[in-house]
């Protein structure tokens, strides 16, 4: 089955909302053996909606709709797809019931215009979204599947996965098997990894064989796909190709799950080894913190963090001496050997890690340019601080920071001694 994409919404139009759904429905549609061949986004614009409806019907046979449900006068996306698919308004009592129920759970007036969401076409099937307000439609028009779904992400989510789907896969049946695996790399570049890591693959990429890199934030994932007449066969066919990126690249990957992320890794890693860690930060603000509490269970590993940003507090708070902030700077290796220590053994956790950088716009010098970021850590066996070279933009360079921090302490753990982006270390 082929699909189009159609994301609505002045607002996506002129950048005030980031358009993830496309993203997420484009990934969701491949997982499901489903393939995206148009991705467009349009205002609130009946004549412009009608018209890459038209468009996209003569390619795809699904056609995935986001936007435009909700209950303001721009919010155009129901009475055009009447328009386009017949009929007439009708009340869907379920979707009214479970309206009024939340809004008297929430001591909120309810509004016509809010009732008015649970008028639907009756030429659509209902897709009853437990988590919001409106609902989805399912529409069977002149040979082609049209899903509306709104463009609140967590509502749009809710219903591909719960509603839209189950129907999808009653309609698909089964025609042989994809095998997919994923591998998740941190601390390495798109381009080194593909050519100097894994090297030449063209001997694994047999037909039915396929190998994808994804960068993220996080790093670059890797998905390893397959086909075959049964999922063993398949993934038969993708082994030698999995089995050779494994000993090529071993220690950039931190795991082999799907959308895993590198904070959780660490946790599961820190876990496992009965270490606590705590963090000193100056340059990342308490993001690297941010981060590592964002894995649920984190309170059972992480200790605390100390953001010294001034560097008075780097001399109150981590007994960084002036005389090394004098000689050395806040961007040194001195300084960033001696947060960690002190993050450990002011916040009593096994591991310390600090973070000191030059963040940007603004700050740098030609002996220290803008995104220079020196890290610090510390286990009571190994002291060691390394030096990174980021960018100029400020907010990459925090994200950057906080996520290699975190690979270096992935690569103590698992026994790794080269560090990320083959970056040089001085040992405390």
């Amino acid at each position: 089955m082929r699909a189009s994409i159609l994301t609505i919404g002045n607002e996506l139009l002129i950048g005030d909302i980031i358009n993830t759904n496309a993203a997420w429905i484009g990934t969701f549609l491949t997982e499901h053996d489903i393939e995206p061949v148009r991705s467009v986004t349009v205002g609130d614009s009946e004549a412009e909606i009608v018209h890459h409806l038209r468009d996209c019907a003569k390619v795809s046979e699904l056609i995935i709709i986001t936007g435009g449900l909700g209950p303001t006068h721009d919010d155009v996306t129901k009475h055009t797809l009447l328009r386009y698919t017949g009929g007439r308004f009708t009340e869907h009592t379920p979707t009214r019931e479970f309206i009024e129920y939340n809004f008297k759970k929430r001591g909120i007036p309810i509004s016509k215009s809010n009732l008015g969401q649970a008028q639907v076409p009756d030429t659509c099937e209902v897709l009853f979204n437990k988590a919001g307000t409106a609902p989805g439609m399912w529409f069977e028009h002149e040979g082609c599947i049209l899903v509306s779904l709104p463009g609140v992400p967590v509502e749009m989510k809710y219903l591909m996965e719960k509603e839209v789907w189950p129907r999808l896969a009653q309609k698909l049946g089964t025609n042989g098997s994809i095998f997919r695996h994923y591998m998740q790399t941190a601390g390495i570049g798109e381009s080194t990894l593909s050519d100097i890591e894994i090297g030449d693959v063209s001997d694994k990429l047999i037909e039915g064989v396929q190998l994808a890199f994804l960068p993220h934030s996080h790093g670059v994932g890797l998905r390893i796909s397959s086909t075959g007449g049964t999922t063993e066969e398949a993934r038969a066919k993708a082994l030698p190709l999995i089995k050779h990126i494994r000993s090529k690249a071993r220690e950039h990957i931190y795991s082999e799950v799907q959308g895993d992320d590198l904070p959780a890794a660490v946790g599961r890693l820190l876990e496992h080894n009965k270490k606590t860690i705590a963090t000193a930060e100056s340059c990342t603000g308490g993001l690297l913190g941010s981060m590592i509490t964002d894995v649920p269970g984190s309170s059972g590993w992480y200790n605390g963090s100390i953001v010294a940003y001034q560097n008075e507090l780097k001399t109150a708070l981590l007994d960084v001496p002036e005389s090394v902030l004098k000689a050395h700077g806040a961007v040194s290796a001195e300084t960033a050997l001696i947060m960690a220590k002190a993050a450990a053994e002011k916040l009593a956790a096994d591991i310390g890690l600090s973070t000191t950088g030059i963040a940007g716009p603004g700050g740098g010098s030609e002996e220290k340019p803008v995104g220079l970021v020196w890290f610090g850590y510390y286990d009571g066996e190994r002291h060691f601080a390394m030096r990174a070279q980021f960018f100029k933009n400020r907010k990459m360079n925090k994200e950057r920071t906080a996520l290699v921090a975190l690979d270096i302490t992935r690569r103590v753990l698992t026994g790794v001694t080269r560090m990320p982006y083959d970056a040089p270390v001085i040992i405390g």
